[in-house]
């Protein structure tokens, strides 16, 4: 399904990914670090692929890398899969809480 924003820029992601937005009404341009850290979270490398389309590789990398602030271990392990040039010590949501325990369902 196409997601589309005002604009009528569009990606191809399955809209069970955001089940808690109402994409009619979201700006993907203003959300874009939800969007990626969702992705990055529960996609695959189809989903990967289609945010760096959407988006740009550099604008994902530097979303990753500087702007996200939390991402599990597992998403942050699967980011380094995705992304081979990121280093989990220059990742904001690593380094944001690599001491501090976290409790998630």
């Amino acid at each position: 399904m196409k997601t589309r924003n005002k604009k009528s820029r569009s990606f191809d992601l399955d809209p069970a990914f955001f089940w808690d937005y109402d994409l009619d009404a979201m700006d993907l341009d203003k959300a874009y670090k939800s969007i990626i850290g969702r992705i990055v979270e529960r996609g695959n490398q189809n989903e990967i692929d289609i945010i760096v389309e959407f988006y740009t590789y550099e604008k994902v990398i530097k979303a990753i890398r500087e702007e996200i602030h939390f991402l599990p271990n597992y998403a942050i392990d699967k980011a380094l899969e995705f992304f081979p040039e990121l280093k989990k010590e220059e990742m904001h949501c690593y380094l944001n809480r690599k001491d501090k325990p976290y409790h998630w369902i």
